[in-house]
């Protein structure tokens, strides 16, 4: 289609670092929870979620990139794991998704800086 001089095209197919064309949807549900849980992941990842859930689904490694929006999705879960720790220090109890929230942390910390899966 022309528009004066200009020719506008539909969009560019979605192809992935190997030239193949994704064009299969592919969904699932999950609990509020969960999508809470996701999210963190997603943005502590500094993926796109689309890329970090495929990744996750065909097991391959998730390799976070340290850059600004990695630094301040750690710096927000940081923040929040605070809270959650000063909240447990008057006498609540520990819950299993800010243990499973801090191992993420954890190991991205970990491998931003260099180490193996021992702490070397």
């Amino acid at each position: 289609m022309i528009w004066g001089k200009e020719i506008l095209k539909m969009s560019a197919k979605n192809r992935d670092s190997k030239n193949r064309w994704r064009n299969i949807t592919v969904g699932f549900r999950v609990s509020p929870e969960e999508n809470v849980l996701i999210n963190k992941a997603v943005a502590l990842s500094g993926l796109p979620k689309q890329e970090y859930c495929y990744r996750r689904c065909l097991n391959q490694d998730v390799v976070v990139q340290g850059n600004p929006r990695v630094f301040k999705a750690l710096h927000k879960e940081l923040a929040a794991v605070l809270t959650e720790l000063q909240r447990i220090e008057a006498g609540e109890k520990i819950n299993d998704e800010l243990l499973n929230v801090i191992e993420l942390i954890t190991v991205i910390l970990g491998g931003l800086k260099g180490e193996d899966g021992n702490g070397e």
